[in-house]
Order: C-alpha cells, then structure tokens, then sequence
C-alpha cells in the first residue's frame, strides 16, 4: 500500500524542500521505494538531488502524459522523483482555469504508484494558495507542516490548518496531520527559543522534534546531496533520521 506525505506550508522560507528530499531519501535508506513529486516552480528538489530542473509536474498535469514518462530514476536506488520547473506555475494557472476537480492530481499520481509498488510519495509544495496546492493536500495520507522558528510562524500553520479544515468539510480529505516540524531552530537565539515555546502552547498534540539550524542543510544544495550523503553523522541527519523513523511508526512525538 503506497502512503502519500505532502509537506506544506504557505508561508515560503520554512525547509520545506529541505524536508520533503531527506525524508524521501531517508525512507529510501530504510529500504523503502519512494517518488519525490516536486509541485513548487522553483524546482529546488532538482537542485538538492543534483539534477536538472525538467517541466514533469506540467507534463504530467497539463499535456496529460502518463506517469510512466514524467518519472526519473536518479542514481539513488529505489528514488525516483517527477521533477517541477518554473512551467509548474503555469500548470497551476490551467487547473484553476479549468476548474479541476480536487482529486485530479491524485487521481494522475496515486494509482500507477500503487500500482507500481511503491511505499511512498513525498509530495513538495508551493508556498501559495491556490488549486495545486489544495490538490496535493486532498491527495496526501498525511500532512507535514514544517515551520521556521521565528516571530511569524504561526500564521503559515494557521493557514495550512484552516486550508485543511476546508477541504475536510467540503471535499471529504480523509488525510491526517503527521505532526508541525520546526525548523532553522537556535537554541542561543532568544526569537527562536520563544517561538518554539509558543508552537508548544498552540500546538502541543502535533508538534514534533525540532531540526536545527545548521550550514550544512545549506551545502546540501550547493553540493546537489542530501543530508545522509554530505554529513551523514551531523547532527542535522540525526535530526531527518528522527523524522524519518516517525514517519515510518518506530518514532515518537516530543
């Protein structure tokens, strides 16, 4: 049975691209077979796997080609990814446009990759509102929330919140929140300490293990690998792995 994890936030700047190409890859260590769906226009996820950004997400969603030709071996074994490029933006236009209906992505991912065997899809979304994004909420068995740290953090969280309270209500998601991830936590900064005990406050039944700030995150990008391949003993990779145990129910709540 193939889970499907979407990681959002509509707040930008918050890890979540970091977030969605470790844990996919972190679930691939532990022997999962996983596809890495990247529906933000920046096409980061490329960037941090050190591949080139290609127009998959509007191939797949808009020229209608099947799943079977948008997908990408990388050279990580049982990775694969649907790589997004600045093409996605306009996918995301076409469907409002065409008012398509909420399963459509789903309804274009999820049945050949269950088909196909896989454990997992890790979903990577735009920080925005709009038909895309609300799609890739509906599809997901589990929402991961990641949420920087600093004084305005709540205010994505609320929003992916209600954003999910809706389409719950109108459109019958029968998905869960996996848990609020904060990130780019430092625990000598004074903003970063007392954000996080303000998520606590507000969101202490979903709020998980904090990831730390740290360089290394960044270099991942530059050097086109993941955390488990740049420093796989840093504290960083301790962190995702924490993560990815959760996700695959050996984990715990903080």
């Amino acid at each position: 049975m193939t889970t499907t994890i979407t990681v959002a936030n509509q707040k930008g700047g918050v890890g979540k691209t970091t977030t969605a190409v470790n844990l996919a890859h972190g679930l691939v260590l532990e022997g999962k077979r996983v596809l890495l769906v990247d529906l933000d226009p920046q096409g980061q996820c490329a960037t941090i796997l050190g591949l080139k950004q290609e127009s998959g997400a509007f191939n797949l969603l808009v020229a209608e080609e099947p799943l079977n030709q948008v997908i990408r071996l990388t050279d990580r074994a049982n990775l694969s990814v649907i790589l997004g490029d600045k093409k996605t933006a306009t996918a995301q236009t076409v469907l409002s446009i065409q008012r398509a209906p909420i399963s459509f992505t789903a309804n274009k991912l999820l049945p050949a990759a269950s088909s196909d065997g896989l454990d997992y899809v890790i979903i990577d979304t735009s920080p925005s509102v709009g038909e895309l994004q609300e799609q890739a909420l509906w599809a997901a068995d589990n929402v991961l929330i990641p949420c920087a740290t600093d004084y305005l953090a709540s205010d994505g969280v609320f929003s992916i919140i209600a954003t999910l309270k809706k389409i719950r209500q109108d459109f019958d998601w029968k998905g869960e929140i996996l848990g609020i991830l904060p990130t780019f936590f430092d625990d000598v900064t004074r903003e970063s300490k007392a954000t996080l005990q303000d998520l606590h406050k507000r969101f202490s039944g979903l709020l998980l293990d904090p990831i730390h700030r740290a360089t290394v995150l960044r270099e991942c990008a530059v050097e086109g690998k993941t955390i488990f391949e740049l420093d796989p003993n840093s504290r960083a990779a301790r962190q995702y792995g924490n993560l990815v145990q959760l996700v695959l129910g050996r984990g715990a709540f903080q």
